[in-house]
């Protein structure tokens, strides 16, 4: 079965009002040739290691805390709290709490 991805124009939940992070899985809400849109779930201690991507990103903090490591250092991440990184800049991710969080990539110029 394939994934449903947002149709322009729809509208997605993407914190889980009342609940908690972990009921919310994770998906690809939408991509189209520039841009991919991506709602993780992070249960604790869950990571992703150094990593990086040609384009642009941005991490928004939904739900919970995560700690981002970059090459110049570890930062933490809260709800509420958005993070810009740059194309080609290692990155890596750790939750340091249930979290959910919402990360945007820009494939193309």
């Amino acid at each position: 079965m394939a994934l449903h991805h947002l149709e322009s124009g729809e509208i997605a939940t993407l914190a889980n009002q009342g609940g908690d992070a972990l009921s919310m899985q994770t998906v690809a809400l939408f991509k189209s040739r520039q841009l991919e849109v991506i709602r993780l779930r992070l249960p604790l201690g869950k990571a992703m290691p150094m990593h990086q991507v040609p384009g642009e990103i941005t991490v928004q903090c939904l739900e919970g805390a995560i700690d981002f490591e970059t090459p110049e250092g570890v930062r933490r991440l809260q709800a509420g709290q958005l993070l810009f990184l740059r194309g080609g800049v290692p990155h890596g991710l750790c939750a340091v709490e249930d979290a959910s969080v919402l990360l945007t990539i820009v494939l193309a110029p």
